[in-house]
């Protein structure tokens, strides 16, 4: 009894001290890639006053620069973790992002249509994420139901722009995009149905 107990305890120190190290790197690799942010929002700031005399389009390089790394550095840190953290920050921070960048670009459809879009996009993602985090086991009828997903938000993401921009609800290229999407879909799916059978290892 004394040696399993003394192999468990092994065994959690040696997990504790791999997990110490995963974490001591994400946050090298997070400084590392701050500092890379940094420097890049620096550079086209510089560059924006030395051609313009002011702040102009280096405005939204920034913007675009600092919603990215808000979204970004919780998955850099935590890795898998972090998911759901860029998830909720992408949730709060989108919305605002685009109003601001469509106060700089001074086009008021880019919020318009940019908010509807951003809405129906964060549903997706959410819906996406529930359907990985409950068949986490099952990865390839994850995959499927993803794909499947996929389906109606792109047909109604192009019904919502071919009423905005006036563009065509759906051509070729959407219809062969449907058509890949269901097939994969169903590929993944019959996989998951082999594997389970036993079909498949």
């Amino acid at each position: 009894m004394n040696q399993y107990e003394e192999k468990v305890s092994e065994n959690l120190i040696e997990w504790k001290r791999k997990d110490e190290n995963n974490m001591n790197r994400n946050t090298i690799i997070s400084v590392v890639y701050t500092i890379t942010m940094i420097i890049g929002i620096l550079v086209c700031c510089i560059c924006d006053i030395a051609i313009s005399g002011t702040l102009t389009w280096s405005l939204i390089t920034l913007s675009s620069i600092l919603i990215t790394w808000i979204i970004s550095i919780p998955i850099i840190l935590f890795g898998k973790k972090g998911i759901s953290v860029a998830m909720v920050d992408l949730s709060i921070f989108i919305l605002p992002f685009i109003y601001i960048l469509s106060i700089l670009v001074k086009v008021k459809e880019v919020f318009s249509v940019g908010a509807i879009i951003s809405i129906i996009s964060l549903v997706y993602l959410w819906i996406n994420y529930f359907i990985c985090y409950r068949l986490k086991e099952r990865k390839l009828l994850a995959t499927g139901i993803v794909f499947l997903v996929t389906i109606p938000f792109t047909l109604l993401i192009n019904i919502i722009l071919s009423k905005r921009i006036g563009e065509p609800v759906i051509d070729v290229w959407d219809i062969l995009s449907v058509f890949i999407l269901l097939i994969v879909a169903v590929a993944f799916i019959i996989g998951d149905y082999a594997r389970r059978k036993g079909y498949v290892r």
